[in-house]
């Protein structure tokens, strides 16, 4: 299994509209890819206030697929749609990241539960 993961920088003088995001982007992402994808997540990032650092991103979208070869045949007829309305919710530009799921368990009753993909 592969994560697609998008991060939108904290930039000082950017703009992020969540609102825009949760209510139009995300519903239209869901619309293009979501058959394709075995989980989808929205991250609103927090700022976790003294001592630590602000935050270096905004918000956090994560895409879960089977395989990369899924999620590119899901994304890349859509990939144009989608990236036309980034300007309508963020100034800046993504960071993304896709990587392999090596540990996939959400509530472990022990750590001897945990499921561990090994390459």
């Amino acid at each position: 299994m592969i994560k697609v993961t998008i991060l939108y920088p904290n930039t000082p003088g950017s703009k992020f509209d969540f609102d825009y995001y949760l209510s139009v982007h995300m519903p239209l992402s869901i619309a293009r890819l979501g058959a394709a994808m075995t989980s989808i997540t929205v991250e609103r990032v927090v700022d976790p206030g003294a001592p630590w650092p602000s935050p270096q991103y905004t918000a956090i979208c994560s895409f879960i697929c089977e395989s990369r070869a899924a999620y590119e045949a899901a994304f890349f007829p859509h990939m144009a749609e989608l990236q036309a309305d980034i300007p309508n919710y963020t100034d800046t530009e993504q960071v993304v990241l896709v990587s392999e799921i090596a540990i996939d368990h959400c509530t472990p009753a022990t750590p001897a539960d945990w499921t561990i993909a090994h390459a």
